[in-house]
């Protein structure tokens, strides 16, 4: 297993190969499909409102479910990734390090991910509860209206993950 640090992706993502074992810690963002509408949009029109940085960001393609008493989060599995393909290869081109979700990608996120240098990881569907308990902290930070799909920051500790495509196009996905 290999144990990264947010603050150290760009970095990590030229050594990373599709199949590793990682543990991410630091700080990530939640987006989902409703949020990716709305960060499209802005980055397109207003790029100086965006709700956090893009530079070496990481976002997750999950809606936690509200926490329960004590926690910070509920469940938090990943979403398929396929449903953010339309907004992907602009936000690796805008700065974005990695993202977090399940299943393949279109070929336009491969070209996009290895014409920016970052990441794709996989996270394992049907272990949001897993997840949660790698979560440190959760705090809204833009579009409180659309619930679980809100953007949150994140701040993770050794959250399991598998890198799906490495920055040299490697694929743990069978491509023909």
């Amino acid at each position: 297993m290999i144990r990264i640090h947010t603050s150290e992706i760009r970095e990590a993502c030229s050594r990373l190969r599709a199949g590793d074992v990682v543990l991410l810690s630091g700080k990530i963002y939640t987006a989902r499909d409703a949020a990716h509408k709305k960060i499209f949009k802005i980055y397109r029109d207003n790029p100086e409102q965006m709700p956090f940085l893009l530079k070496d960001s990481i976002i997750a393609y999950i809606g936690p479910t509200q926490a329960k008493p004590g926690m910070p989060i509920g469940s938090c599995g990943p979403t398929t990734s396929s449903r953010m393909d339309p907004y992907a290869p602009s936000l690796y081109d805008a700065g974005m390090a990695a993202c977090i979700g399940k299943g393949d990608r279109s070929p336009a996120v491969y070209e996009a991910i290895r014409r920016s240098g970052g990441v794709y990881f996989s996270a394992i569907g049907g272990a949001g509860a897993l997840y949660a308990e790698h979560v440190l902290s959760c705090r809204v930070l833009a579009y409180e209206e659309l619930g679980c799909e809100s953007v949150k920051e994140l701040e993770i500790s050794d959250f399991p993950l598998y890198v799906a495509i490495d920055s040299l196009g490697g694929s743990i996905f069978a491509r023909t």
